[in-house]
């Protein structure tokens, strides 16, 4: 048996799933799928990796990056994304800096930012490389 990773579902743990499929749906444009038997909202694309927002009780989130998504230009996404009201994290690490929301390498580009349940999520674009996926 093999797995496929394109038909993947990332579940997030979302303390108030109204306000997270809002979010999803409008603030990001993610296709909305419709709802799980256990009440999970689902987003993606017929035949794609799916995302699965969880109904958690304990508020328990992530403190790392729970998913990022490919964009092909940064700098206009992260535009875009703030004139919807997306809000990006600034960093000033000795590993990790910002510059406009945006820390570059050598590989990619990354910004990152929260949605409306304290989940990390990132926006990157590869150097060098033509994204499969556009937010």
């Amino acid at each position: 048996m093999t797995l496929v990773l394109n038909k993947a579902t990332t579940v997030l743990p979302v303390d108030d799933k109204e306000r997270a499929r809002r979010f999803y749906a409008e603030t990001l444009g993610l296709p909305h799928r419709g709802v799980a038997d256990d009440g999970s909202e689902l987003f993606g694309s017929e035949g794609g990796p799916m995302l699965q927002l969880m109904p958690v009780r304990d508020g328990k989130h992530s403190e790392h990056t729970t998913i990022s998504f490919e964009v092909t230009d940064i700098e206009r996404t992260v535009r875009d994304m703030e004139a919807k009201g997306v809000h990006f994290q600034d960093y000033d690490l000795p590993d990790l800096k910002t510059e406009n929301h945006i820390c570059t390498t050598d590989a990619e580009k990354c910004a990152w930012f929260m949605d409306t349940e304290n989940n990390i999520l990132c926006v990157h674009e590869s150097m060098g490389q033509q994204a499969e996926y556009q937010l």
